[in-house]
């Protein structure tokens, strides 16, 4: 059987593509975790499938690296958006994008992508964190690894642990501290956790530690969950520029309550799988 497939980015965060309404994956855990593999496979952060949709315009399945399934990909929607435009699947300048974490809208915005992102959920039980009461939920201590951190807590359809510190966050043992945290019991489903350093009220410098994927260059849904943390403590402006490892990012946290990312999406290469 040969399954074509395409690598691409989203300021480096990388991803497989494959388009399942012709090339169907019967175990796309299995696949996953073999091909994303940097050495022996294709190498990639995630694995991204094209289905067929009966809500929307087409249906986004995500797969980490250990095999297991999230939510929502800010990145890898763009790369996916890419994909479709790219290829004429669709000529919609804005597309319907069914997620588990809901329909999620590309659109294009010259050679960027422009991703509604929905509305910031920031209630605990909803995110979800094992903490009573209503949110948000600002620079709660969170133990690990020997130190306590402040954490603000986000979900943009996906967990997220927003803590910033006064360490150089380029230099910062994320790799120490990003796995004690998204196995901390205060969260029942894991969670991504983002280090960050506040430069101005317009500019925030991110690391990220994903959820089953470890450190990334880029995390889009964390940028935007960076974004909306440093404005719900007061830090920063409603729209501001994520520096992170791969690239930058524009969130901006609308009057309507939505918030809204911009980036790049790039294609690698091509290739076939034969099995």
């Amino acid at each position: 059987m040969n399954i074509p497939f395409t690598k691409m980015h989203g300021i480096g965060n990388d991803f497989i593509v494959v388009d399942c309404r012709t090339n169907p994956l019967p175990d796309p855990k299995a696949f996953a975790i073999q091909y994303c593999d940097r050495r022996f496979g294709i190498g990639a952060d995630q694995l991204l499938l094209l289905h067929p949709s009966s809500v929307g315009d087409f249906k986004m399945l995500i797969f980490n690296t250990d095999g297991s399934e999230v939510e929502m990909c800010g990145n890898g929607i763009r790369c996916f958006a890419k994909y479709i435009w790219d290829r004429k699947i669709s000529d919609k300048a804005v597309l319907d994008v069914e997620t588990l974490a809901g329909i999620i809208r590309p659109e294009r915005a010259g050679d960027m992508v422009k991703v509604d992102m929905g509305v910031p959920i920031l209630d605990p039980v909803r995110i979800p964190v094992n903490l009573a009461g209503a949110g948000p939920v600002i620079d709660h201590p969170v133990e690990a690894g020997g130190r306590t951190f402040k954490a603000t807590f986000v979900s943009m359809g996906n967990p997220h642990a927003v803590i910033f510190v006064d360490e150089d966050v380029t230099k910062f043992p994320v790799d120490t501290y990003g796995p004690a945290i998204e196995h901390h019991p205060l969260f029942p489903k894991r969670i991504n956790v983002e280090f960050v350093n506040r430069v101005s009220d317009t500019d925030l410098v991110m690391r990220v530690w994903e959820r089953g994927s470890g450190v990334t260059l880029a995390c889009g849904t964390g940028a935007t969950a960076t974004g909306i943390a440093a404005m719900v403590k007061n830090l920063t402006q409603k729209r501001v520029t994520v520096h992170l490892l791969g690239g930058d990012l524009v969130i901006e946290w609308a009057d309507n309550g939505r918030a809204y990312m911009t980036g790049p999406a790039d294609e690698v290469f091509e290739g076939t799988i034969r099995q």
